[in-house]
Parts: structure tokens; sequence; C-alpha cells
């Protein structure tokens, strides 16, 4: 199909039916028979040798052919999939118009994040699932490729030189503490900043971007990409201090009651590890996922000659898990020089939670998965090191609370597998610092901080969101959650 052919078809109904880019006009059905356009990577056999970036982004031109597949349906389902409402049909008009300027200021107006959304977060399940050329196609993976637009546009931004802080308005003299600087924190205080308000962030790492520089490999999130989204922050006069553990540091009733914050936000994230509590867990050679990646990612110990933190070597590694995390981990493991990566997952790959591009470069680079597996409990050598895991073989029964069919154990099926090392990625529960330290702050029994619809925590002037509140979410979650506090913030603020 020649995306560039005018239609001379004079009838009424056909004129209705179709919308002008770049002076040319295409019907609707001319584009859906406009095939999705593929993002270019790195070769797997190169990038398992690097920290590099694996998806290198649409060309200018492959971002206009992909935005002209957009329908620009009046309904635009895109936006209520999108957590934090991005007006997803005219930006990606504006691309296809070839005016990138104009799409990355209509994103902005409710994201600050749109080059780290663009890579991570999981529009397959978002906005790209209600996608009417999805539906139409009877496949979500031909649904308009909404993320890599963004990334696009957002690295357009950045490459030419013209990232622009946001505006913000008179000073207000209320102060506003944000406990975290992860993507809700940002969110929380980009929004409360723009209204005049004094911003100060707290961080207990001694770098800013919470999750996304300590969790996400940077062959996946390079971290000068989250630096440059911190960068603007500062620039819109916000202050942040690394460093600062709340409820070690400072308490955060002192925050208000001493150091005179008229309301705090928490966005502390869930950075405890949960564990299987199987036999073998405390071997040497047993890690977490997230101690795993921390090292990695934000103490860069891949660079074993510069970096100031060791990190276990191992020639066979298992990761129990099948989420993003239990991708990330697998994916560093094989960086580092593991052999054999094997990621075992105790339902099948239609059930597993990790994004559908992050298991295709998982196998692309060689990890080996086992389907319908879990591990039972971890064997020693006689010098208390992971030798190899026992595991079982499961058969899917009927579906749990989450609406995935039950895992249900094969009696009889176990069976060894020789390892040297064993990440879990299981998932992570709320540290319980800011818990123990705040009275009156209440939780639920996993230790997530209750709020009500406006993120408003039992506390007065307290709000809170993203993963302390919601268990480990996605970025784009986080976010939206931010973009609900701080609306209630600035409002609590102008009422008092």
């Amino acid at each position: 199909m020649n995306s560039s052919r005018i239609e001379n078809n004079n009838s009424d109904k056909d004129k209705s039916q179709k919308i002008a880019f770049d002076n040319k006009t295409l019907s609707p059905k001319e584009r859906l028979s406009i095939p999705p356009q593929e993002m270019p990577t790195q070769d797997h056999h190169l990038r398992i040798k690097n920290m590099k970036e694996v998806a290198l982004g649409y060309s200018a031109e492959q971002a206009k052919v992909e935005a002209m597949r957009c329908l620009q349906c009046k309904n635009a389902p895109c936006i209520a999939g999108c957590p934090v409402g991005i007006d997803i049909p005219n930006f990606i008009k504006a691309i296809a118009d070839g005016d990138n300027k104009t799409a990355i200021e209509i994103i902005k107006k409710s994201s600050l994040l749109p080059a780290v959304c663009g890579r991570v977060c999981p529009q397959e399940t978002q906005c790209q699932a209600p996608c009417t050329v999805g539906k139409s196609l009877k496949d979500v993976n031909k649904a308009v490729s909404i993320g890599r637009l963004e990334r696009f546009v957002a690295d357009w931004e950045r490459d030419s030189g013209i990232l622009a802080a946001p505006t913000t308005k008179k000073e207000t003299g209320k102060k506003v503490a944000v406990i975290g600087s992860g993507p809700a924190s940002i969110t929380v205080a980009a929004d409360v900043r723009r209204e005049g308000h004094s911003v100060t962030m707290f961080e207990a790492f001694h770098k800013t971007g919470g999750v996304m520089v300590y969790g996400i490999p940077e062959f996946r999130l390079p971290k000068k990409i989250v630096q440059e989204e911190v960068n603007t922050l500062k620039k819109m006069g916000v202050k942040i201090e690394t460093n600062f553990v709340v409820g070690r540091t400072r308490k955060l009733a002192d925050l208000m009651a001493k150091d005179g914050f008229n309301a705090v936000f928490i966005g502390a994230g869930a950075g405890l590890p949960r564990f299987m509590n199987i036999e073998g867990e405390n071997l040497v050679g047993v890690f977490s996922a997230n101690e795993y990646l921390t090292r990695a990612n934000l103490m860069k110990a891949y660079d074993s000659s510069n970096a100031h933190t060791p990190i276990f070597s191992a020639r066979k590694v298992a990761i129990l898990g099948g989420g993003n995390v239990a991708m990330d981990a697998a994916r560093m493991a094989v960086r580092l020089g593991a052999e054999e990566v094997h990621l075992i997952y105790r339902r099948t790959e239609v059930e597993m939670p990790a994004r559908v591009e992050e298991v295709s470069h998982a196998k692309e680079e060689g990890v080996i998965f086992h389907m319908l597996e879990n591990a039972k409990r971890i064997l020693p050598d006689e010098k208390g090191r992971v030798r190899a895991i026992e595991c079982l073989r499961y058969a899917l029964g009927e579906p749990d609370e989450s609406g995935r069919r039950r895992p249900v154990v094969i009696e009889g099926s176990e069976f060894e597998l020789e390892l040297d090392a064993v990440i879990v990625a299981i998932g992570n529960d709320s540290n319980p610092l800011i818990k123990q330290t705040t009275p009156g702050l209440e939780t639920n029994k996993w230790g997530n901080i209750i709020t009500d619809e406006n993120c408003k925590t039992s506390l007065d002037g307290v709000y809170a969101g993203g993963d302390i509140v919601l268990g480990a979410a996605t970025v784009i979650l986080a976010m939206g959650q931010g973009r609900i506090a701080a609306k209630a913030i600035n409002e609590y603020l102008r009422q008092k």
C-alpha cells in the first residue's frame, strides 16, 4: 500500500471517514493495511557482552509510518487505558504531521517521564490493549505502538537539545516533603512544584531515581535518561537530599512538626524482598533479585575493575519467578558471564506477568525457560554453598483469585538441576521502617500504606502512592498515583 497516495473519491461518506496527514488523505482501510513497524535492536550475539541499550528506537521515518496507522478514534479508548491520561491520539497525530515539538508538549502535560515510560511500561496491557487497530486486526501485538512512539518523541526532544523544564507559578510559601525519588515521587514533585509550592525530595540512596536506577538494568533503561528527568526537577527548583532515610535520619512527624513542611508524600517504594521460605535459602549463592540487581545496576558491579561492590560469580544460575524483575535478573546473569541461566516458573508462559518483549529478548539471549516447574529446596555442597535445586513439576488447575489458573503439584515429580547460584525474584513487600516510626499511619497486613481514592493516608496532610501502596507495580501505575496525590496535595494546601 502506498501510504502517500491521495484519494480522489468525492463521496461525502468516504470523506467523513478519512483523516488528513501531511495534506495526504488515507482511509481507515488503508491505515489498517500499513504493517506495524518493528523496533531495531542490537544483535543478540553482541548485546550479551555489553550493557548498552538493547532496543535502539524508531527512526524518524519509522515513527511517522507507525503514527499513520492510528485511526484517530473519536472515543479514544487508548486514553482510558493510560494511567496518567496522556492525550494519545493528538500526540500521535502530531508525529504523523511531522510536528515532534507539539507531540512532546502534549505528552508532557500529563507525564514528566516519557523517555522512561516509552521504554519500560507494559503498554500492551494498558494503552495498547484497547487500541481499535489491534482489535480490528484481532491481535493486540498489531495495535499502534504507542510506547515506541512516546519513546521516539522523548528521545527526539533530548537529542534536539530543547529539553525544557515545566514553568512554575508564583511562590506560595507552602512546603512539601517528598519521600523517595522513584516515578511516583518525581510526578508529585513536578506537579506540586508547578503550583508554586516549595518541594524537597528525600532519597535514602546516594543516587536518585528509585527502582528506575537500582532495579531496571542499563540495557533496558539507561541511567542517564533517568538522571535527565531528575535534573528537570532541579531546574524547576526542587531541592533534593540524598542519603536521607526518613524514619532514621529524621522521623516523618518531625518533618512536619519541627521542619515546617505543610504536607508530605510517601513514595518510598517496595524494597523488601520476598523469599520462598524453602530449605536452603540461607546457603552461599542464594540472593534476592533486589540485592543482585542493585549491586549490578546502581553500584555497577559488572565493572569489576572499578566497582566498589563485589558480585557473585556463577557458572550456572537459576532465577525463580516470571515477572519483569525475573527477566532483568536472568538477562543480567547472562551479561555477567554465566554459562547457563535457567528461569523457573510454576505456570506457563501465557500466565507469565513479564512483558512479551522482555521474554522474547531473554530467549534470544539464551535464557533457558522451565515452565510448570518450581523449586522445592536448594541443596548444599560440603562447604555450605549451592550445589543444586530440587524442583517439582506442576499442572494447571482452576483459576485463583488473580484469574490465572492455579498451579497444582504433580506428586512424585521431583528432579534435580545442578547450579551454583539461585536468584529469588518472586516480588517485594514494603519496608516497615516508616510505619514503625510513624504512630497512627495505617497499613494493611502486607505492610502497604492504606490510602483513600485521593491517596490520602490516615494522617492529616500525609499522602502516599506507588509501590508502597500498590505493592510492586509498574512505573506508569506509580505515576498515575503520583498525579492523583499531587492534585489532592495542591487542593489541601489551597484550602489550608
